[in-house]
């Protein structure tokens, strides 16, 4: 049986009701959010190099940044930076390019991301996606549904994007080593990613610092759990306190679950950005963000272009 993934992985066809994986235990706010159809991927998960040793697992420090709004800039240089803001920017790049899309170009303003899908190029590929206040931003072709972006709608094509608080959050961190953008959704494509590029080069291992988006400057629970879930697939072991909290928290909060999708779904309802979202009525981006490990993909910034793209 092919494994189960996200409703994020498809070709746009019409939602179907509900259904949960055989022997799930669903909750009636879960049930309401998810819907998780049987579909195959070749898993993406990295084979470049061999695990890392217990003992190089043990020097690589991991920083959890609780929103990028408290952080300077320097704070991040030379590091591994993993972006995560679950409601929704980090969900939605990951899908869009899982889904085919040639590249994701994150822009602070709608101004600013008009002017490089311009610039761009692109010859009808480019698509301008985004929002403002949780909604599409009038004469953009996309919002920030991650279902939005399934296969019909971006393959093939350039997407530039601006979000309220993910895309800041990536321009924070100028003078980072590498750029990659975590969710739960690919969390542990995206752990094993940052080890392997915190431990290249033959040096003392980089520091890896997870930089949550918060919304609107205020620290959200939603990317909490996401960081503590990246530390989890990682067995990170040397935290700095923030880190030590967020893991705690996402332990707790699918401690005993047979299907960790579904207290997550719960938490992210009721999270600061989970209510923001339930209250302009998108209520299926909350399960589709708590679709845990179901996009092996890790999108990456080429700092040249000022694109993400699968790292190879």
């Amino acid at each position: 049986m092919p494994r189960t993934l996200s409703p994020l992985l498809s070709t746009g066809a019409a939602d179907s009701p509900p259904t949960w994986p055989r022997g799930s235990r669903g909750s009636m706010v879960a049930w309401r959010f998810m819907r998780v159809p049987e579909f195959g991927l070749a898993s993406q998960t990295s084979n470049r190099t061999p695990a890392p040793s217990r003992d190089s697992m043990g020097r690589i420090a991991w920083h959890c940044h609780e929103c990028f709004h408290g952080m300077q800039k320097s704070e991040t240089a030379g590091g591994i930076v993993v972006v995560i803001d679950v409601l929704r920017a980090s969900t939605t790049i990951v899908t869009a390019l899982a889904n085919g899309a040639i590249g994701v170009r994150p822009e602070l303003s709608p101004d600013a991301a008009r002017k490089a899908a311009k610039a761009a190029s692109c010859d009808g590929e480019c698509l301008l996606g985004g929002e403002r206040g949780g909604l599409r931003i009038d004469g953009f072709d996309l919002g920030n549904a991650p279902r939005d972006y399934h296969r019909q709608a971006v393959a093939g094509r350039r997407i530039v994007t601006t979000t309220t608080n993910g895309t800041a959050a990536v321009a924070a961190c100028p003078r980072a080593e590498a750029i990659l953008v975590g969710a739960l959704v690919n969390r542990r494509a995206v752990a094993a990613r940052a080890l392997e590029l915190a431990l290249a080069g033959g040096g003392p291992p980089r520091p890896i610092h997870l930089v949550c988006a918060g919304t609107d400057g205020a620290v959200t629970e939603e990317d909490i759990l996401a960081a503590g879930a990246i530390l989890d697939a990682a067995g990170a072991t040397r935290l700095d306190d923030p880190a030590a909290a967020a893991l705690e928290r996402f332990r707790r909060t699918v401690r005993g679950a047979t299907d960790a999708s579904v207290p997550l779904a719960a938490a992210l309802a009721a999270s600061r950005g989970g209510t923001n979202l339930l209250a302009i009525g998108m209520a299926a981006d909350i399960g589709d963000a708590a679709a845990i490990d179901a996009i092996p993909v890790v999108p990456r910034l080429d700092r040249g272009t000022g694109w993400f793209r699968i790292d190879p």
